[in-house]
């Protein structure tokens, strides 16, 4: 597990709409050397998010990046009236070398303040899961043109993870529970917000 200092490395996943600002948006960070990896990913929305994030769609660029302001400043440029969401990494429980291909990154959110070592016992919980090869928490913004009628209320306390798998994604949307309710088990509710299956690696 390391160390809780803020980095300025997380994801962007933004709603790709077929028109040209997601086309010049697409374009820009493909492009970028603060990109790590893009893909194209289905969104599905859980019923506690979709109270939160009324106006969505179903297809979205998913791009690692390294760097939170040159992103911001982009996904600013080319909002849109369906919200952005980018996530930033607070700090990372722990991360895996794996040769499979991402699959799926699912998106979790903590109702409420946990110690240290509810956080711990989290991580190392999450680490005995062969599949997940990357487990962070962070917190999200959101960018759009529109404002939302509510505030999600539980955007600092963001737990992101990273599936690996040839799996489909039904499988892996099932691991990712029983892993949620392995963590349950230790008293520490984790909430699913959204599930990310990544359709076409991009760059």
């Amino acid at each position: 597990m390391s160390g809780s200092s803020i980095s300025e490395g997380g994801y962007v996943c933004a709603p790709y709409l077929h028109n040209e600002y997601s086309s010049k948006l697409k374009e820009i960070l493909e492009k970028s050397d603060y990109i790590d990896d893009m893909y194209f990913v289905t969104a599905t929305f859980s019923e506690d998010g979709s109270a939160y994030f009324p106006s969505r769609t179903n297809t979205y660029l998913l791009a690692r990046y390294k760097d939170q302001k040159q992103t911001m400043t982009e996904v600013e440029r080319y909002k849109q009236d369906k919200p952005t969401f980018v996530f930033t990494k607070d700090n990372e429980f722990f991360e895996r070398l794996n040769h499979e291909k991402l699959n799926l990154v699912s998106v979790y959110y903590l109702e409420y303040g946990h110690s240290e070592s509810d956080l711990s016992d989290l991580a190392m919980t999450v680490a005995k899961r062969q599949r997940v090869r990357r487990a962070e928490r962070g917190r999200l913004a959101l960018s759009s043109t529109e404002t939302p009628k509510f505030t999600f209320p539980y955007g600092d306390n963001l737990v992101v993870l990273e599936v690996s798998s040839d799996n489909s994604h039904q499988s892996d949307n099932k691991y990712c529970e029983r892993t949620r309710r392995e963590v349950a088990r230790k008293g520490i509710r984790l909430t699913n917000l959204l599930n990310l299956s990544v359709i076409e690696k991009i760059k």
